[in-house]
């Protein structure tokens, strides 16, 4: 049956959100439609809102992080049922192609990196609203209170888990830990830098403190985010606004030759410069976790390439996300990883457009 629910619809580029009936169709084979209990918002929403993420289309249904239950499953679907609780996901593991095959790569060739996730595998949305048809983003599409997704883009976790703090696994803090732990396989006694406080780079913080850094130190134009990375495992804390050399330069005069391990989390093409360059001769890994706008690019001296240094990037922090999504939320659930302290605010889902006002006053 065709379910009549509310979600958040973005008509266009540039626009707010507005709170619309969408009609949600039930799913075809291979998938499964699924009732959200819980949705974060992420900087990857605002791009797309701002019409600067790669080849989207409009009307759209954002949102790439959430939590929910299962309400049904399409033919052939074995890997769970209706009532089990599920993360939806922005990075599909197919299990087929020759990346998820492949153990060195969490990439698939079903992403929207290669393949468009605007509308579902066989070219037709579930979702429609006014009689137009409204694409998908990412297939997953969490601001709506019920979704579509291919079965292989949905991971099935812990019946006990709280979805509504669980959601960040969707995307934030999955990219920024493994990009710490997977990525950049941050060493014990490592000096890190992380650029940017927000959840992916607390998440970053955290995943250089499991690894076993002696000295993280966390990079923020907002000194307010400084508490909250001081929680999560940083040593020191940084604002580039109190220097008037470039922070590459304060980070190699702090740590006497450069950090071991950097991590640009924000999506600005000269931070990501500067986290390269504050990296140590010889053996610096620098990793880029922002997603930059479309058609941005990078630059630096060759010479910081040749000397030694590693420029990397990570898409959802190196995790085949399948296999590896329920066994982070089993690690949440044995408290050998704190998630709760990343959810700052709780609000009701027709107050979207003010919750994007909180990420924007950096709240």
């Amino acid at each position: 049956q065709v379910i009549k629910c509310r979600a958040a619809v973005a008509w266009a580029p540039g626009k707010p959100f507005s709170i619309e009936e969408v009609e949600v169709a039930p799913p075809k084979a291979g998938e499964v439609r699924i009732k959200l209990v819980a949705a974060g918002i992420c900087r990857t929403d605002e791009h797309l809102l701002q019409g600067c993420f790669p080849k989207a289309e409009f009307p759209i249904i954002p949102g790439h992080e959430g939590a929910g239950i299962v309400e049904s499953v399409g033919e052939g679907v074995t890997s769970m049922k209706p009532g089990d609780k599920v993360i939806p996901l922005c990075h599909p593991q197919c299990g087929e192609c020759s990346f998820c095959q492949n153990p060195e790569s969490n990439f698939c060739q079903k992403s929207h990196f290669s393949e468009l996730q605007n509308l579902l595998p066989d070219k037709t949305s579930r979702f429609s609203c006014k009689g137009k048809q409204i694409h998908h983003f990412l297939w997953v599409s969490t601001f709506s209170e019920y979704t579509v997704v291919p079965e292989y883009a949905v991971a099935k976790i812990d019946a006990a888990a709280p979805l509504d703090k669980v959601c960040v696994f969707g995307c934030g803090f999955s990219t920024g830990y493994g990009a710490a732990i997977n990525t950049a396989k941050v060493k014990p006694g490592s000096t890190c830098a992380v650029f940017g406080l927000g959840g992916v780079g607390l998440s970053a913080v955290m995943g250089c403190k499991a690894a076993g850094a002696s000295r993280i130190i966390a990079v923020d134009i907002n000194k307010d985010k400084f508490a909250k990375a001081k929680q999560m495992g940083a040593t020191d804390c940084i604002n580039p606004r109190d220097f008037k050399k470039p922070i590459q330069q304060v980070l190699t005069e702090m740590t006497g030759q450069g950090v071991d391990y950097s991590f640009e989390a924000i999506g600005h093409p000269d931070t990501m410069r500067a986290a390269l360059e504050a990296c140590h001769k010889g053996w610096g890994v620098s990793v880029i976790v922002g997603v930059a706008g479309a058609g941005q690019e990078i630059s630096t001296r060759p010479f910081q390439l040749v000397t030694g240094r590693t420029w990397k990037g990570t898409a959802f922090g190196g995790w085949k996300s399948v296999d590896n999504v329920p066994k982070l939320v089993t690690e949440y659930m044995s408290k050998k990883i704190k998630v709760d302290e990343f959810v700052t605010h709780m609000l009701p889902f027709d107050k979207i457009n003010e919750a994007f006002e909180l990420m924007h006053s950096g709240k």
